[in-house]
């Protein structure tokens, strides 16, 4: 039996036993066989690969990139702000990591528990590639707990307790070939937990001819970030708020690396998105959406667009009711008057803040209802009217 870099497969399996895990035969037999996906659909956020009832980790000897051995067979892990100390045979915050022997591996790499063809809208990426779809993947996994959390089953989920399905690097091009999906979508969960196999994904992506986004919380360390900017064609961040205090209460995580991350994306020169899903009452005050715009004008740029999306409660605040659309509106106008080009409105079907307007000549240039593309009057990169550059990655 082939030794893993201190933890054998027998090991690995014993292990697993032990945590009530269910594997493969043919993965406990030490033949990591890629499973066979016969359909991937389109539909709702966090589609499985394919049925099954059976729940699978495949185990990689993937080491984690970004951490430091301490003494003790201790671990630091350097990925995200939280910089978890973690002792032999134990997991970090995100849970799909685990040291062994003083040394961190993933058991994220190559177990995807969700994908999907979405519209490239659905991330939502407005100023990237519209109208066209994207192959969007997950593993289980996340460095926040947002009691507001739209995929909570998987992001708050061990890779023990979800149906995973293997998926290398490889077969995450063909499947995206397969749907004819012009890009490749870290989404759903969060794609800083599962950073190696991401990076691996995306390399394949590019030499296939394929781009790359990345929908995350922004909670990452610099040096990381650093190598997934030179990784990804786009990267959206979930802006949770403008308040420390929403973020410690609410996400469980910090504002300053968050807007670090934003800061750093763009001297990098990747195409940023932002969007900030409203809560009422905890992160939709008027004078809130005034120091944000203000913020992301001064630091960003007033042509990075902003999206502000209404809240359906689920997971731990289905006491609260959704977001009045007269909220919406109002953060709309407060982001357009601190002079920010491109702002949004998502979950609001039919409304004219769907659109992209030209900010030169004021004419629609993009129509949306929904994840729809109704007419697009760019053509290579200005506006079919006056000219004007629109700024994105276009077709």
């Amino acid at each position: 039996m082939k030794k893993m870099d201190g933890l054998s497969r027998r090991q690995f399996f014993s292990n697993a036993a032990k945590a009530g895990v269910a594997v493969s035969a043919a993965a406990a037999a030490g033949t990591l066989v890629p499973e066979m996906i016969s359909k991937v659909t389109g539909g709702g956020e966090g589609q499985a690969l394919a049925a099954g009832g059976e729940k699978h980790i495949f185990f990689s000897n993937k080491e984690v990139l970004f951490y430091d051995k301490l003494p003790d067979k201790k671990i630091k892990c350097k990925t995200c702000p939280r910089e978890c100390t973690v002792g032999d045979r134990e997991r970090g915050f995100c849970g799909n990591k685990e040291n062994h022997g003083g040394k961190y591996y993933t058991l994220a790499y190559g177990n995807p528990c969700s994908a999907n063809t979405d519209p490239i809208e659905k991330k939502p990426l407005f100023h990237f590639l519209p109208g066209t779809q994207a192959f969007s993947l997950s593993t289980a996994g996340c460095n926040f707990d947002c009691k507001f959390c739209q995929n909570w089953e998987i992001s708050q989920s061990r890779p023990e307790q979800t149906r995973n399905y293997r998926a290398a690097p490889d077969d995450v091009v063909s499947y995206s070939r397969r749907t004819g999906a012009g890009s490749v979508a870290y989404t759903y969960g969060e794609p800083v937990v599962f950073l190696e196999y991401m990076l691996d994904c995306a390399a394949a992506a590019k030499k296939a001819g394929l781009r790359n986004v990345m929908i995350s919380n922004g909670y990452i360390n610099k040096k990381p970030l650093q190598r997934v900017c030179r990784a990804m064609d786009a990267i959206k961040i979930d802006f949770k708020a403008f308040s420390d205090k929403f973020y410690r209460d609410v996400c469980l995580g910090e504002l300053k690396p968050v807007l670090e991350t934003m800061q750093t994306i763009k001297s990098e020169g990747v195409w940023l998105e932002l969007v900030t899903l409203l809560v009422p009452s905890m992160n939709d005050s008027a004078d809130e959406m005034r120091k944000m715009s203000k913020w992301v004008k001064k630091n960003l740029g007033a042509d990075v667009p902003v999206h502000f999306s209404r809240l359906s409660p689920m997971y731990k605040l289905k006491n609260l009711q959704p977001t009045p659309v007269s909220t919406m509106n109002r953060a709309y106008n407060i982001a357009k008057d601190e002079g920010l080009h491109f702002v949004y409105l998502g979950n609001v079907p039919g409304s004219d803040a769907e659109n992209t307007y030209c900010p030169k000549c004021k004419k629609k240039i993009i129509g949306r209802y929904g994840f729809t593309v109704t007419e697009n009057n760019i053509v290579k990169g200005r506006c079919r009217f006056c000219n004007a550059v629109i700024p994105g990655v276009w077709v």
